[in-house]
């Protein structure tokens, strides 16, 4: 079946939308969390998350193989797991702005907890769906046109 101008424009969107959505998590661990290791765990302990060092590791190596996994689109659903996950836990431990009390820290918490719930949305999407054309899902089986 020959390739058409729709199939390459699917293709290519469909990889720029998995890069862009990656963006952020790439930058976290890279940008953020690997050059400020220090402050980002003693944070971690504020709020509560035990064991902080051992989970900001953890942490570092969920955004960085979900990322990498979604964006060639390699078992791009365990990768999108992984990253609803780390996002799960992100909300709950450092977007709780229920408990918040000063009304601008609980507006400026309320829009990140609703960011990261849109990101969620796409990571369910993407669990539910794969990671759609131009990806290594597909490579391996080419019967399925949205693998993944």
């Amino acid at each position: 079946m020959p390739v058409t101008v729709p199939d390459i424009l699917q293709g290519s969107m469909t990889l720029i939308g998995r890069i862009s959505l990656c963006a952020i998590f790439l930058t976290n661990a890279v940008g953020f969390n690997i050059p400020n290791f220090e402050e980002v765990v003693s944070a971690m302990g504020r709020v509560g998350i035990p064991q902080p060092r051992f989970a900001l590791v953890l942490a570092i190596g969920i955004l960085l193989a979900g990322s990498g996994m979604l964006i060639v689109g390699w078992k791009s659903k365990v990768g999108a797991a992984l990253l609803l996950f780390y996002l799960t836990v992100s909300n709950m431990y450092f977007h709780n702005f229920w408990v918040i009390n000063d009304p601008v820290m609980h507006k400026l918490e309320m829009v990140q907890f609703l960011k990261n719930l849109s990101l969620m949305g796409a990571m369910l999407l993407i669990v539910a769906n794969g990671s759609g054309p131009y990806s290594l899902d597909l490579q391996k089986s080419p019967r399925a046109k949205f693998s993944g």
